[in-house]
């Protein structure tokens, strides 16, 4: 009989719809910061576009602090920035070398945060801007600073996690269809075999994940490479190449393995964020590496056959920093920083928990009862009451299997860092260039072998990185 592949999902979901937009589109509209008739008393934060929509859970968190400041306060605007994240990144330094945007707060990747510390476009910070700072993940906290030097707050986190679809497992007879105890690559490798000899191998593979080049295959290869050598750091503490050609060979190996053309989908070296997204909500993939602001939507989408767990062996850890800007005044360094304490408060953590972004505190993930109750953001809360900026109630799936406080906090405890160099730029660029040899067109002779990939990508590093 011929092998039937798993059904499709309803991809006119409008929710789905939506979020395959925004995996898309990183950036949105633009809110324009007016002319300067009077900025004194303004802060303008500075910041990639807000997952959760528009009027999203940060411009809520902003507006809530705008009416505890007053009419006589000083009034934060955010400005949210179009593009990918390097298009952000450029605007965002050529804004702030040239002066030609009046920006207090930036919201920077993480992996920024070194770069734009060493260039002197952001300011150490003191204790004023942040609050209970022993409830920052550690992992999380360590993002924020560069050379013994505190110059950001985590304002949201993230970490990779694996979404698996319970029932194409329990077609395919596969025993085990809760995850969320962990699996491992090679339990991981036996249930793809298992669904792809129910389903058929034509239209369907094992696991779909971000290996086009750009950002998404550097994670990709950190977590492999990180997973293969446990501790590798391709820089040490000042940024200096640290990496050796046995471990990029031993990295590079288990990159080659766990996506290798029986496990992922033909076009997966062209798969970006919605591309993965969309294979798997077609139902041409069973499981699925990607962020945590997908969850809610998946669950609303599939309910109880939607599965996620911890990624096997290493996740890369993501999410935005907030920083005060060299550029600003005394006056309004002050005041921003006050500012950066309150978005990155417990109570403000447990609004960003309760919208979909991975909260960057322990007390965000504790039982409701004993975290903080979200009263930045009322319609986040656990018992939604009235919003004083007018904001109606938000529907929030349910925390299956715990999954923020036994899947996404150990993932983010345990979580990897990309290479902390201020030539960060570089090094990623030097990663997805080289690892062309892997997922680029195939030449005449073959592909290389990983020991040469390996000595071809421990020169490129050593001539980008000091050390």
């Amino acid at each position: 009989m011929m092998a039937q592949r798993p059904p499709a999902a309803v991809l006119a979901l409008p929710s789905l719809l939506a979020l395959l937009f925004l995996a898309a589109c990183t950036g949105g509209d633009v809110r324009e910061e007016p002319p300067d008739a009077d900025n004194r008393r303004r802060i303008v934060v500075a910041s990639g576009q807000d997952v959760t929509g528009k009027n999203g859970i940060r411009q809520q968190l902003i507006d809530v602090w705008n009416a505890e400041e007053g009419p006589q306060g000083f009034e934060a605007r955010l400005v949210e920035l179009p593009g990918s994240a390097d298009q952000q990144r450029s605007q965002l330094l050529g804004a702030l070398q040239s002066g030609s945007a009046q920006y207090d707060v930036v919201n920077l990747d993480v992996t920024w945060v070194p770069e734009f510390a060493d260039a002197g476009l952001i300011r150490p910070l003191t204790d004023a801007a942040v609050r209970s700072p022993d409830d920052i993940i550690p992992s999380v906290d360590r993002t924020s600073y560069w050379k013994g030097k505190r110059y950001a707050v985590p304002f949201n986190s993230d970490a990779g996690l694996l979404y698996y679809r319970k029932d194409h497992l329990r077609k395919a007879g596969v025993s085990q269809t809760d995850l969320s105890d962990g699996v491992t690559w090679d339990e991981l490798r036996e249930q793809i075999d298992a669904v792809k000899k129910h389903f058929g191998s034509q239209g369907h593979e094992g696991w779909a994940t971000q290996l086009a080049p750009y950002e998404g295959r550097t994670v990709n290869a950190i977590e492999a490479f990180t997973s293969a050598v446990p501790g590798l750091r391709l820089t040490d503490g000042d940024g200096e190449y640290a990496a050796t050609v046995e471990q990029l060979t031993a990295g590079v190996a288990e990159l080659r393995a766990r996506t290798s053309p029986p496990y992922t989908l033909d076009e997966a070296s062209e798969s970006r964020e919605a591309e993965s997204l969309s294979a798997f909500a077609e139902g041409r993939t069973t499981f699925l590496r990607h962020w945590p602001y997908v969850y809610p939507t998946l669950h609303e989408t599939y309910g109880e056959n939607l599965g996620v767990t911890r990624l096997p062996g290493k996740a890369v850890l993501g999410g935005q920093n907030l920083a005060v800007t060299s550029s600003t005044s005394e006056q309004r360094a002050a005041k921003a920083a006050e500012l950066i304490a309150f978005l990155t408060d417990p109570d403000s953590e447990r609004c960003l928990l309760r919208a979909g972004f991975a909260a960057t505190r322990v007390s965000a993930y504790q039982e409701p009862g004993t975290a903080p109750p979200c009263r930045h953001a009322p319609a986040y809360a656990e018992a939604p009451s009235a919003s004083p900026t007018g904001e109606g109630t938000v529907r929030l799936p349910p925390d299956r299997v715990g999954f923020s406080r036994d899947i996404l906090l150990p993932s983010l405890r345990e979580g990897v860092h990309r290479p902390r160099t201020p030539l960060y730029g570089a090094v990623t660029h030097t990663l997805i260039t080289e690892l062309d040899a892997l997922y680029g067109p195939s030449p005449r002779e073959g592909r290389p072998g990983d020991t040469q990939i390996a000595k071809n990508l421990d020169e490129a590093l050593s001539k980008v990185l000091p050390g």
